[in-house]
């Protein structure tokens, strides 16, 4: 994924974030009997703490998250009108506070993830169809005016930007440099909804909870496929929400019978981000989303002292590529 480096799990939020967790999946007063296995931290980055309380997951999102931003993305995820694609956000209990340490906080029901151990089974349909249906969705009426741009073209660019302080002497930073120059400046011609950082981790299941048991006992078996992280969430071109996969082709890392799968299950549930010739308007997002994965592993790689893995390399070795032939 696309994050900044772990932090320590003393983090400010994290000892408050689990208390919140706590107070939502059980009544006040009552003891907490959730296995061992359900409770814990999920993710402690600079770019969002999770922590999971049984059926429930809590959030203490990015800081420096722009407060009116989050709360139209906050209230977009939770609109009928995109009720089977989101996960919907859940009521804070009312004791909970909505930021801790100046970061806003949101509360989800868990879905369990894609398997990493089983990449056969990846979704890849349902989450192109998943899209398709986002990209086809109206913005909600009198919504428009707050939505935020979706933050894939910025994600690019402060990629780059982190590499540049970060790993300046490395030898592929001018590569990866060359490449971003192939990159033009995204226009403002579409605006419809889009995810804004969509990849196989950004899916869950839905969940119900087991007949009888509490908000924060375990949960019954999933249900359908739906997105979650609305930190990205926005208006603009869909093309960027196919990005990644289209990226992850072209490299090579994605196989062809994959990305035909993904693309053809998108156009056929309508999806408005490709027409008869995809290429067209994936070419300079894919060559942004390189760009952005191969800056962000010279920069992590740097940072943590260590050589590119195998997969970074490709991506190097693909912006050498687009440097060398230049359509932008």
């Amino acid at each position: 994924m696309d994050s900044a480096p772990p932090t320590s799990s003393a983090s400010p939020p994290l000892h408050g974030l689990a208390a919140l967790a706590h107070a939502a999946a059980h009544p006040a007063d009552a003891s907490c009997r959730c296995p061992s296995g359900l409770v814990g931290v999920l993710a402690d980055r600079d770019d969002g703490t999770v922590v999971r309380h049984g059926a429930l997951v809590a959030k203490a999102h990015a800081p420096g998250t722009d407060p009116e931003a989050h709360r139209a993305r906050l209230a977009l995820a939770a609109h009928r009108d995109v009720d089977g694609v989101f996960l919907p956000p859940l009521a804070l209990p009312g004791s909970g506070a909505d930021a801790l340490d100046g970061r806003p906080v949101t509360l989800w029901p868990y879905g369990p993830p894609v398997d990493p151990e089983d990449p056969d089974a990846a979704p890849w349909e349902e989450a192109a169809r998943l899209l398709a249906l986002l990209h086809r969705t109206p913005p909600p009426p009198g919504g428009t005016g707050r939505l935020p741009d979706m933050r894939a073209p910025a994600k690019a660019a402060l990629a780059v930007d982190r590499m540049r302080r970060t790993a300046p002497d490395h030898p592929a930073t001018g590569t990866v440099l060359d490449a971003w120059r192939t990159v033009p400046e995204a226009p403002a011609t579409y605006r419809l909804l889009c995810h804004g950082d969509f990849h196989l981790g950004q899916l869950v299941r839905a969940t119900r909870p087991a007949p009888g048991s509490g908000a924060g006992a375990r949960v019954d078996a999933p249900t359908a496929w739906r997105l979650i992280d609305i930190d990205d969430l926005g208006l603009g071109d869909p093309a960027w929400d196919l990005a990644r996969p289209a990226a992850w082709f072209a490299a090579g890392i994605l196989p062809p019978e994959i990305w035909s799968r993904f693309l053809g299950a998108y156009q056929e549930a309508g999806g408005p981000a490709v027409d008869a010739d995809p290429w067209g308007r994936l070419d300079v997002p894919a060559r942004a989303l390189t760009v952005q994965t191969a800056a962000l592993a010279l920069a992590k790689s740097t940072v943590e002292r260590r050589p590119l893995d195998e997969v970074e390399e490709v991506m190097i070795d693909t912006c050498a590529r687009i440097a060398g032939h230049r359509t932008g």
